[in-house]
């Protein structure tokens, strides 16, 4: 029994030699990365100094710490900055659903600056800003090599003022200007209406009140159709929506379904992974649902078109989507000031990241351009037919009713004709939901 104790002590003895062997050189490589770490401190505080001391103008010592801090972070990816308190101050505003300016959605790429899209019925939007556009110039002013933050900043004005912003397109060689007047945008996060028997909601934003607009929404497009039994589908429009609250996003998303994970996030570090799951209940109560996407919907539309599609819950219609699969956090500083961290990257359901790849649709369906303006006027004379030569007999084989419930369905097909000019995407859409409806006996 004692060789086998003093064996026992022997091995705890020389376990604790070899581990104190390697927790020398450990312990030392982390002593010399803090040494480093106060090195590049020294440095930097080297640097400020003397830019205070020497530099050819005095400077704003305040203004250059949060140039160096927005350095930092934009570093990093183009969804990290810091957040003045003016600027954080506009984002708490914006998130509520009312703020002055351009109505317009920006990222940075590679050095320009992209817009993500425009939001519906902004001064961006009417000018004819479309999702795509690299921004060049403002007023003049190249923008090139400016931070997103900067340019957003010089994009920002008097309500009522003009701007001119210079753009780079696909498809047209020279980048050319577009003319924009500032004003108070007051985003309704969701529009609801009727197109025949389908209900459309359209969703620009995911702020505080997308969920309640939604809902309330569905709810009234409903009632206008008499009841969920009238309805042959839904169509969930999430072109150009740059995206916004994650738990937005998740609530929209849970809307339309009745169990499973929505999304799961997964940070640095396994702790700070997340799974979110829906709850029971489908306010559209098992009724066929189409999304639209297109290269303007972004982050939190990504979620909840990866989510539905995923769940086979909705047909995703139209075009590849942005491709933003990251999480920020916004996080308060002092003096009233935060900061935007990335701090994970989100996944649908299946585990697939969105991350520079987007959405795919299941059917790519593209919106044919915007047809060009013209003061001719097209010769509209209405075609002549049988009903209309005098004397002609009339249809003895249907009733009263039944020719009036042709002539509506007749107004409804032209109607539709009507809406394919307008906006194609939707019409298919609606087109789609029609016929899954008479499949599926709706």
């Amino acid at each position: 029994m004692r060789k086998y104790l003093m064996a026992g002590v022997v091995g705890v003895l020389a376990g604790t030699l070899v581990s104190t062997q390697f927790a020398g050189p450990l312990i030392a490589q982390e002593a010399s990365k803090t040494s480093n770490v106060y090195e590049q401190l020294d440095l930097f505080g080297d640097v400020f100094e003397r830019i205070r001391a020497q530099y050819v103008e005095e400077v704003d010592s305040e203004k250059l710490i949060e140039s160096a801090i927005d350095g930092m972070l934009s570093s990093l990816d183009p969804h990290s900055s810091y957040l003045s308190p003016d600027d954080a101050a506009a984002m708490r505003v914006q998130t509520s659903g009312s703020f002055g300016g351009l109505g317009i959605e920006v990222t940075q790429e590679e050095g320009f600056i992209k817009v993500v899209s425009p939001m519906d019925g902004t001064p961006a939007d009417i000018a004819g800003v479309e999702a795509g556009d690299f921004i060049t110039q403002v007023d003049g002013e190249s923008v090139l090599g400016m931070t997103l933050n900067d340019t957003v900043a010089l994009m920002r004005g008097p309500v009522g003022e003009e701007i001119i912003i210079t753009v780079a397109r696909e498809g047209i060689d020279e980048p050319f200007d577009i003319s924009i007047i500032r004003d108070v945008i007051k985003l309704t996060a969701v529009r609801a209406r009727v197109e025949g028997n389908s209900v459309v909601l359209r969703v620009t934003t995911f702020n505080d009140q997308t969920y309640p607009n939604l809902k309330d929404g569905l709810e009234k497009s409903v009632e206008e159709l008499g009841g969920m039994d009238n309805v042959n589908g839904i169509v969930i429009d999430l072109r150009n929506n740059p995206g916004g609250l994650l738990d937005q996003a998740i609530m929209v998303s849970d809307a339309f379904l009745e169990t499973g994970e929505i999304v799961s996030t997964r940070g640095r570090d396994l702790e700070q992974s997340e799974r979110v799951n829906a709850h029971a209940g489908d306010l559209a109560e098992g009724k066929p649902i189409v999304v639209l996407i297109n290269g303007g919907s972004a982050s939190a539309s990504e979620i909840v078109s990866g989510a539905l599609q995923d769940h086979r819950r909705a047909i995703v219609v139209g075009t590849k989507s942005f491709g933003k699969g990251s999480v920020q956090t916004v996080m308060p500083l002092r003096s009233d000031g935060a900061m935007r961290l990335t701090t994970a990257r989100y996944y649908t359901p299946s585990g697939r990241s969105i991350q520079a790849l987007g959405v795919s649709p299941d059917i790519i369906v593209e919106q044919p351009p915007r047809a060009p303006e013209t003061d001719e006027v097209e010769n509209t004379r209405a075609q002549r037919t049988e009903a209309d030569l005098r004397g002609s007999l009339d249809n003895d084989s249907l009733t009263e009713d039944e020719i009036l419930q042709i002539e509506a369905e007749r107004e409804k097909a032209e109607l539709a004709a009507k809406l394919r000019d307008e906006d194609f995407q939707l019409s298919y859409a609606i087109d789609l939901l029609r016929g899954l409806s008479a499949i599926g006996g709706n």
